[in-house]
């Protein structure tokens, strides 16, 4: 038996640094609190007054996610200030399609040996999009598990909670056939389909080549940070006609749109409708990814798609310009 005594920093965990990356972040997290956030960081539970006033039979919604292998990305660029945008933004989006508008915000980091700058660049990254949301980032776990993760690495999930009045939910109920499909503009891939662009554009090319199909490296154009939708949609949401709201993230197109069809029908997609950002051409020519693959892996280029009737697309366009969105027709619902 050994002499040795052991102490929790010997087998790999560090509380000093999570105090230390704690206190570094006070002031950035700080600055996405509004008078409803009761508690600093560092409490057991994050206190937000919920203030309902002016809502008919609230309804909170929420969700969860992460950032998949797009973390690995960064891991190679070195680059962590925007996967915490990306995961903040896409949990947004998820519950801003439904109607809801977004209160606060719940991380959790966790990683083998805490490094306190890239703590501090990922949940700066958490912050910023908080704030461009106007949601509050109340609370979140930083946890060091050796033997979990290789060095340098870490993993990323995050909660959102927002409210809507039950009467100003949107579901996807009125949908009806004839209804047009409008996609907006994505910024890259988001945060799916990384397991396959990896694969495929690794295998030809490093993370600070630049091809000459693309005006950016690999590693800026696949860090590219999930756009935010939240805006678009609160302008949209209340126009007579817009019937519903999808997010493109895993399963592509089809995939998350038919998720809000009532039973009985189906998409009709003109996929010549708009131009592919040429990070997409690039992943399926070099890896020769058969196009179903391509439309069952990416957003293709249309992060959002509102269903919507014939005689709505007038005022959407019109909105929709004023925000500096695209926005193309890209099919429509039938039977």
């Amino acid at each position: 038996m050994s002499d040795k005594k052991f102490t929790y920093k010997d087998s790999g965990v560090d509380i000093k640094a999570g105090e230390d990356l704690v206190n570094s972040i006070k002031d950035v997290v700080k600055e996405t609190h509004n008078a409803n956030v009761l508690s600093n960081i560092g409490g057991f539970g994050g206190l937000f007054s919920a203030d309902f006033k002016g809502l008919k039979e609230p309804v909170l919604v929420s969700s969860v996610d992460g950032v998949g292998t797009k973390l690995i990305v960064a891991f190679k660029a070195g680059k962590y200030d925007t996967v915490g945008q990306d995961l903040v933004n896409h949990c947004v989006n998820d519950i801003a399609v439904c109607g809801a508008q977004p209160l606060f915000f719940l991380d959790y980091f966790s990683t083998g040996k805490l490094d306190q700058q890239i703590g501090y660049d990922v949940i700066k990254g958490f912050s910023i999009a908080c704030k461009e949301n106007g949601v509050a980032l109340i609370g979140g776990e930083t946890a060091e598990m050796p033997d979990i993760y290789k060095e340098g690495e870490f993993d990323l999930a995050g909660t959102v909670v927002g409210v809507v009045g039950r009467d100003q939910l949107i579901t996807g109920q009125n949908i009806k056939k004839g209804d047009l499909l409008v996609g907006f503009k994505s910024s890259g891939l988001h945060t799916n389909g990384y397991s396959l662009a990896r694969k495929v554009l690794f295998s030809r090319y490093d993370i600070n080549d630049q091809p000459d199909e693309l005006n950016q490296t690999i590693g800026d154009e696949l860090l590219s940070v999930h756009k935010s939708y939240l805006q678009l949609i609160t302008n949209l949401k209340d126009i007579k006609g817009v019937n519903g709201f999808s997010h493109i993230t895993g399963g592509g197109i089809v995939g998350n749109t038919k998720r809000i069809l009532p039973d009985g029908l189906k998409l009709s997609i003109d996929w010549n409708s708009w131009s592919r950002p040429n990070i997409f051409k690039l992943i399926q020519k070099t890896g020769q990814v058969p196009e179903e693959d391509m439309r069952a892996t990416f957003n293709l280029g249309i992060g959002l798609i509102t269903v919507c009737s014939e005689t709505s697309v007038t005022e959407i366009k019109k909105i929709s310009g004023e925000l500096g969105e695209e926005m193309f027709v890209i099919g429509e619902v039938i039977d």
